[in-house]
């Protein structure tokens, strides 16, 4: 389950998707985000899954490596689809058992929730997985720059979650080494009930957080060295500009927003 999760993962790929501009990009990400929202009939859950389906072909990345993302909320997942099939008192109720009741638009609404919660996760994987941390940090603090007039840090919160997405595939595969190496020592982590199954993370969430804080240090120390003093005053190697393709792709986000919002 470890390997699965593709949040903060950056696939390489060369695609136009690739070069277009990370804030053209983080800007139609929450155009999409929107829009999902906004849509509240099937017809516009297929209107949305062909667009993604379309651009994940364009950007050139294996649609299983997006899916494999899904199963490590699989449980968050099944949780509220339950949840709304069994706790919506609405419609005509089809099966009921106590005060558990399922019905019809119970049913409708667990769907449509389980959808959105799908396409909003492997939507927003893409930006992560066609952008790289040095150009989603330049990126998110391009964004914020306007507000810095306000007081906000701009700099300063895109270097933060630059370095907390680059940390989470690092975390992850430091728990896959720590949880082979704990079975290969006998430790069980399928078997038992739930109360059995945390008690055996203890010896796996000591170490791991040993390690985070050793890999904050080294980090720490490292951007000293190199006489890291915040934002004020540095410079970049390459310059965010926007090109022939971000104005296309904006055109692009814009009427899929429309598109949803009348749907």
């Amino acid at each position: 389950m470890i390997r699965d999760i593709t949040i903060g993962q950056y696939y390489p790929s060369g695609s136009s998707i690739h070069k277009l501009d990370p804030r053209t990009k983080i800007l139609i990400t929450f155009a999409y985000i929107i829009g999902l929202f906004f849509i509240n009939r099937f017809i516009g859950y297929v209107f949305v899954a062909a667009c993604f389906y379309g651009v994940v072909k364009v950007s050139k990345v294996p649609l299983k490596f997006m899916l494999k993302g899904l199963k490590s909320i699989m449980f968050i997942l099944l949780f509220t689809v339950v949840l709304n099939v069994f706790f919506t008192t609405t419609g005509n109720v089809l099966w009921s058992w106590g005060f558990l009741k399922i019905t019809d638009e119970g049913l409708v609404i667990a769907a449509k929730m389980g959808i959105r919660l799908v396409l909003l996760i492997v939507g927003s994987s893409l930006l992560t997985l066609t952008t790289s941390p040095i150009e989603l940090t330049d990126g998110i603090e391009s964004l914020l720059s306007p507000f810095r007039k306000i007081g906000v840090p701009a700099h300063e919160i895109a270097m933060m979650m630059s370095i907390a997405l680059r940390f989470i595939p690092i975390l992850l595969e430091e728990t896959d080494k720590i949880m082979k190496a704990q079975m290969a020592r006998g430790a069980d982590f399928e078997s038992g009930n739930i109360i059995q199954r945390a008690k055996a993370l203890i010896p796996i969430m000591v170490p791991l957080f040993i390690s985070a804080f050793r890999r904050a240090e080294e980090l720490a120390m490292a951007m000293e060295a190199r006489c890291y003093r915040g934002g004020v005053g540095r410079t970049r190697l390459n310059s965010l500009k926007y090109k022939k393709n971000d104005g296309i792709a904006f055109i692009m986000g814009a009427i899929f927003l429309v598109v949803c919002i009348l749907l």
